[in-house]
Order: C-alpha cells, then structure tokens, then sequence
C-alpha cells in the first residue's frame, strides 16, 4: 500500500478538525504524548487503556456541565438527554427499546430502504456527472431515522433538523463567555426537530392491537421507540434522530474521502474484505472523535488521580489509534480497539452494528466507479467534524 496516498488522505481529512475547532485540536495534538495529561482541572485521556478505564471504571456525572448529555438535553429542548444522562434501569430500558432497530434482523429491515437509495443517488457517477455525498448521507440518515422511529417526515427536512439541533447545543456548550440567546436557538432547533418527527407518525398502539404492535420483530420493536419516550416527540426519538444523524453525515463522506484518496477501492470491491474495510475507515475517521465526560467521584484514570467534579476530555481517536495506524482490510485493528470509536460499557453506541453495514454498502455501491474526489468544503458549524461538500466523479 503507498503510504503517500494515505499522507494525502490524512491530509485532507485533517482539514475538517483545522476548520472547525483549530485551538481545540491543536491542543489535543501539543499533549497525545502522554496518555494522560492534566490541565488544571481537565484531565486529556489519549490512551487506548486509559480511555476505556474512563468509560468503564471511573463513575461519571452524566448530567454535568460541558458533558455529552449536558449538550444532549439542550439539543432536545432541556428534558433528559437519554441514554446519554442516563444510569441504571431507565438506561438498560431504553436500551432494550432501541435494540430491535439496530440489532442484526432490524438492520437488515433497514437496508431494504437505503439499498434503492443507494442505486438512485449514485446512478450520476456513470454518466460522469458528480454526487455530493454529504447530500446522499443526509437523505441516507434521514431515510432510516424516519424509519426507524415510523415518522412520515421528509427524510431530507428531518436531517437538516438534526443537525441543527446538534450545533445549536454545541454552541450553546463551548467554552468561554455565554453566548447571547445560544440556548434558546438550541430550544427552537429541537422544537422544530420534533414537530417534524410527529407528522405522519403511526399512532401508539391501542389495547386491541398491542400484541401484534409489541410482538419482537424488529420493525415493530423500531417503530416503539417513539412511543415509549411519550410519542414521535418525546426525548427518545428526538435523541436518536439527532445522534443518527449527525455521526452518518460526519462519518460517511470522510470515509469515502479517505478511500479515494488512499486508493482503497480494491479492497472496498472484495466482499470478503469489505466488512473490515469499513471497520477500518470508521476507526480513523472517528465521526465522534472527542467525548467530554465528568467525574462523579473520586478515582484514577492511567494511573492519575482524579477528583470528583474534574472534567475528563477522551480523545477517542486517539485511543484508537485513529492518528498512527492508516486503515487497511487485510491487517485491520482488532475489533477491542476499533470499536473504541464508540465508545466502551454499558454506554457505548448501540448503532454501531448499523454505521458499519451502512458504510459497507455505500463501499460496493461506489467500488465499481473507484471514485475520486472532485470538490470539498469543510462544515464549519458542524457539530461534528465534517464537510460542507464532498463531491465525487468516476474516475476516468
């Protein structure tokens, strides 16, 4: 494989952290020597151990300022950020009703709607036009938001909610001086998210028709979702549209990129490679690169005390070895460290099952054409660090 290919790839995948939060990620490269590293009262968690000991072994206050699930109760209008905030049985609950959408048989049930999508979106490339792919993962995550939560809602319009949803938390959460009306744009971002998922959606099953409703198949169990959080508006549904989308249209176009520009597209066309392609590219992408936590108690973290109230900021990337190990299908991470990017114990991401599959078949749809990136702009008010534009074009 030549590593200058994968030099160019990082090269322009660097570009969505520089355009984004330059400070921030700059400081988080100045200090990755060390596993951890303590700045006042923020603990930097680089190491693969070290993380994982965060996530796994140190309780955390999942409501604290600055947290993820601070952000996530912003972004969805101030009640419980779900799963996010959440511990113990209100947490395994909600997980138990987000299992059968992003489990094996539910994701199969999904791809029966991003399938045909996939072969529309993408039939430009054989007539040499471009595709933007940052359009095709906003209508991708639209797609099976919308379906998973049984919403009628235009897929595109529900995407464009989320991710403003999402920003508008994140800016309200940014460090420094409080921002002038950041939580209210946050408040009305949400509110609109959730008036748009309610539109058409199925209505909570009556008491005759129950047991067909909760029967376990998956597309049943997905579409209790919306109702189990008080209907397509509770916190539940507005949680997993903001995160699905948002980590699918960071994460999709950034792989893709990567791909082209490494020259991946053997590998992405070889069914028995595939699956470990997208495990790899998801790995170094990190769509979630950076999980600000906080202490709920006294502990250590890589062999550092750590005090309770002290803020920890786990480099997930980093822990995956996202910035030293190029992606490669035939000596591909092992899943322990891949699926760090995910996060680790009871909290990690219950879509990860879904994000792989997913980037797997958009790999095989574009493999044929061996795309080459023609256009890109960075997101610089992502959420999440992204592009603005990704535009593809079969290669010659």
């Amino acid at each position: 494989m030549n590593p200058t290919s994968h030099a160019r790839a990082r090269r322009r995948d660097r570009r969505v952290y520089l355009g984004g939060h330059p400070v921030l990620f700059g400081l988080l490269a100045a200090t990755r020597g060390r596993p951890v590293r303590r700045i006042g009262g923020t603990l930097l968690v680089h190491g693969t151990e070290a993380y994982r000991e965060a996530l796994t072994r140190l309780p955390l206050d999942r409501t604290a300022e600055g947290t993820t699930g601070s952000a996530a109760r912003t972004a969805l209008g101030g009640d419980g950020g779900v799963l996010f905030d959440q511990e113990g049985g209100g947490h395994r609950a909600d997980r138990r009703d987000l299992a059968g959408g992003l489990g094996a048989a539910g994701v199969e049930e999904l791809r029966a709607r991003w399938q045909p999508l996939l072969a529309r979106r993408l039939a430009p490339l054989a007539e040499g036009a471009e595709v933007d792919l940052v359009e095709l993962a906003r209508e991708l995550s639209g797609t099976v938001v919308c379906a998973l939560l049984g919403s009628g809602a235009d897929p595109c319009a529900v995407a464009r909610a989320a991710a403003e949803a999402a920003a508008a938390s994140v800016r309200s959460h940014l460090p420094g001086p409080r921002r002038p009306r950041a939580e209210a744009a946050a408040a009305r971002a949400a509110g609109r998210l959730r008036e748009l998922l309610g539109r058409g959606h199925e209505p909570a099953p009556t008491a005759r028709g129950a047991r067909q409703a909760f029967l376990p198949g998956p597309a049943e169990q997905a579409v209790r979702i919306g109702h189990a959080a008080g209907g397509a508006d509770g916190a539940l549904a507005a949680m997993v549209a903001v995160a699905a989308v948002n980590t699918t249209v960071a994460a999709l176009p950034r792989a893709v990129a990567w791909c082209a520009d490494a020259g991946l597209w053997d590998q992405a066309a070889d069914e028995t490679l595939r699956a470990a392609l997208a495990a790899e590219l998801l790995r170094v992408t990190a769509a979630s690169p950076l999980l600000p936590r906080a202490a709920a108690a006294d502990g250590t973290v890589g062999g550092c005390p750590v005090r309770a109230g002290d803020r920890l900021l786990l480099v997930a990337r980093h822990a995956a070895h996202a910035h030293r190990r190029d992606p490669d299908a035939r000596q591909s991470a092992e899943p322990a460290l891949s699926r760090l990017v995910f996060g680790a114990g009871t909290h990690a991401c219950p879509g990860a099952r879904l994000a792989s599959v997913q980037l797997a078949d958009v790999l095989a749809a574009l493999a044929p054409f061996r795309p080459v990136v023609t256009r890109a702009r960075v997101d610089r008010g992502a959420a999440l660090p992204g592009w603005r534009t990704l535009c593809v074009r079969a290669a010659p």
